[in-house]
């Protein structure tokens, strides 16, 4: 197995854009509970600017760990992996060029947090999840399922959201 993986900024913008997408599917549900706070907006904000030809900048990092803080400050389940999510996209821009199948989460994260979610806002209806996971496999750009086949599988273990990320992942190698 090759240990780098060539990717682009275009490819970098390309899973940003994606995750960002997924992510502002459910940022309504951290605002609802905490509509004071901005660091989850701010994250997918940025993740959309880095996709849309914005520089690479410190900022992505720092919104992508604030909205993580948001997360674990968060009052309700549904909450806290709706900002997650908003973490994820912006993380996105930083997917690592390395051969590991944990760099999976870098590309699929903030779909598979989105999804949960969903669920949780939805009294943990797992059909929920699934439904999200169909509307991300959908946005999902010829770019997207590309740079995600260059990284091994999603790794095993782990608990709901890892599921999501794992039935994600087969689903868009097929």
């Amino acid at each position: 197995m090759r240990d780098e993986i060539a990717l682009s900024t275009d490819d970098l913008r390309a899973v940003a854009g994606f995750a960002a997408e997924c992510a502002q599917q459910v940022l309504a549900l951290f605002e609802r509970d905490h509509p004071a706070d901005p660091r989850p907006r701010l994250a997918v904000d940025a993740a959309r600017a880095f996709a849309g030809g914005g520089e690479r900048t410190k900022a992505l990092r720092v919104t992508a760990l604030a909205a993580h803080a948001a997360a674990r400050e968060a009052v309700t389940p549904a909450a806290r992996d709706a900002a997650r999510a908003a973490g994820h996209a912006a993380a996105a821009a930083y997917l690592h060029p390395l051969a590991r199948a944990t760099q999976v989460k870098h590309v699929l994260g903030a779909a598979a947090h989105a999804a949960r979610a969903a669920e949780l806002a939805a009294g943990d209806d797992r059909t929920v999840g699934a439904e999200d996971l169909e509307r991300a496999r959908r946005w999902a750009t010829p770019t997207v399922v590309d740079v995600l086949k260059r990284y091994p599988e999603a790794p095993r273990g782990g608990g709901r959201v890892a599921e999501l990320l794992r039935e994600l992942d087969t689903a868009l190698r097929r």
